[in-house]
């Protein structure tokens, strides 16, 4: 599809952060196999994945959320140019102060990394039994792994707490999580 495309040139060229491809294709596999229809997105950017989660199947629904006005706008425009206003709904705020309604079979989680814990506590009550929550990002460009590579104070507190956000993750005995290397590390947790 061609706004696939555009949207990938636009993300590379105004440097905005979308999944890898090998990530997108592991989630939108994932989402066809378990037959996920509404899903709630936090972090939407530009509108790139909850339009190619939303091009699956004409059940699937998207809420998904965003903080920056321009990406939120932009991703508005290329919701609309997919002609899929029915299926996406965009919220334009800050997602640890949006409230959403309704129940969801998928939470998506790929906004602030810093944020990831307080994502996961704030909307894992939408979830239904036997949902799932999928966070990307979690090897963040190999920094996780290895912290050696670090250079800087800041990128140093940000892996940190991806790291404690992955440790969450392993505590949390209500949820079975596996981890996948696809993209740039993905988590699938299952509530019990």
């Amino acid at each position: 599809m061609e706004l696939i495309e555009e949207m990938e040139d636009y993300a590379k060229t105004y440097n905005v952060p979308i999944m890898q491809p090998e990530g997108i294709a592991f989630l939108c596999a994932f989402i066809q196999q378990h037959h996920l229809t509404n899903i709630l997105e936090i972090g939407s950017a530009i509108g790139y994945s909850a339009i190619r989660m939303a091009l699956l199947d004409e059940q699937i629904h998207v809420v998904t959320i965003e903080r920056d006005k321009e990406r939120y706008q932009k991703a508005v425009e290329n919701v609309r140019k997919a002609h899929l206003e029915e299926r996406i709904t965009l919220l334009y705020g800050d997602a640890l102060e949006t409230t959403v309604e309704g129940s969801f079979d998928m939470l998506f989680i790929d906004a602030a990394k810093a944020q990831y814990i307080k994502f996961f506590e704030r909307y894992e009550k939408n979830l239904i039994k036997d949902g799932y929550v999928i966070t990307d990002n979690l090897k963040f460009h190999g920094y996780v792994e290895h912290q050696e590579r670090i250079k800087n104070r800041n990128l140093r507190q940000l892996v940190t707490k991806i790291s404690r956000f992955v440790e969450y993750l392993k505590k949390r005995e209500d949820y079975d999580t596996t981890f996948y290397d696809f993209g740039d590390g993905v988590g699938i947790s299952r509530k019990k």
